[in-house]
C-alpha cells in the first residue's frame, strides 16, 4: 500500500484543512511534525502572509473558500497567541511512541482549528489527547521532556534536509507536493504508486 508522508505544524490552517482530506485517501499516513518557524529560518523562507498585508487578507478569504468546499469546522483559536506550538508537536511525538500519532494529530488539529478547546497548558493538551484515546502513564511530563524537544529539532532538521519549506508538505515516495491545493496531484501520485 502507498504511504503518504505528511509534514505539518499545527499553526498552519492549510495543514489543518489538508489533514482533514488526506484521511479520506485510504492510505497509510506517516505524520511528520516539524517546527515551522525554525524550519523557515533554516531554509530562508519567510511567512509572507504575515509580512504582506494584501496576501494575508487574501489568504483569510481563501481559507474560508476551502472550509466551505470541505465542510469542515473552522475557527481561529481564541488563545492562539498563548499556545506553545512546540508543546503540541512534542505531544505528537509522544503519541507516536505509543503508535497513536494518527489519533493525536486529529485531536490536536481539531482542538486548534475546529473547536477552540483549551491548549494553553500541558494539562490542556493531555486532556485533548485523552479525549481521543491517547493515554499513558507519565504523558503529562513526557510532552515537556527536553529529550522530546531535541527530537523535534531533529525532525525539523530532517524536514529541511528533505526539501520541506512550509506546511503542509506531502511526499509520495520522493515526489513532493506543497499546499492544501495540491491534493489532486497527491491522489494521482498515490494511484500511480499503488
Amino acid at each position: 500500500m502507498a504511504v503518504l508522508d505528511f509534514y505539518f505544524d499545527y499553526r498552519s490552517p492549510y495543514a489543518y484543512l489538508a489533514q482533514t482530506q488526506v484521511r479520506k485517501l485510504g492510505v497509510d499516513i506517516a505524520w511528520r511534525p516539524f517546527e515551522i518557524l525554525q524550519l523557515m529560518d533554516k531554509v530562508g523562507n519567510v511567512p509572507t502572509s504575515i509580512t504582506c498585508k494584501p496576501k494575508g487578507k487574501y489568504l483569510g478569504q481563501d481559507l474560508m473558500r476551502w472550509v466551505a468546499i470541505y465542510g469542515t469546522p473552522f475557527q481561529r483559536h481564541p488563545q492562539a497567541g498563548n499556545i506553545d506550538g512546540r508543546r503540541l508537536l512534542r505531544a505528537t511525538l509522544a503519541a507516536a511512541e505509543l503508535d497513536l500519532a494518527d489519533k493525536a494529530v486529529g485531536a490536536i488539529f481539531g482542538a486548534y482549528w475546529g473547536t477552540g478547546a483549551p491548549l494553553t497548558s500541558a494539562a490542556d493538551v493531555v486532556a485533548v489527547l485523552n479525549s481521543a484515546g491517547v493515554e499513558a502513564p507519565g504523558l503529562l511530563a513526557r510532552i515537556d521532556d527536553p529529550e522530546l524537544d531535541k527530537a523535534l529539532d531533529v525532525a525539523t532538521e530532517d524536514a529541511a534536509s528533505r526539501g520541506v519549506f512550509g506546511a503542509p508538505t506531502m511526499y509520495v515516495g520522493e515526489e513532493m507536493f506543497f499546499g492544501n491545493d495540491r491534493l489532486d496531484f497527491v491522489r494521482a501520485s498515490l494511484g500511480a504508486a499503488a
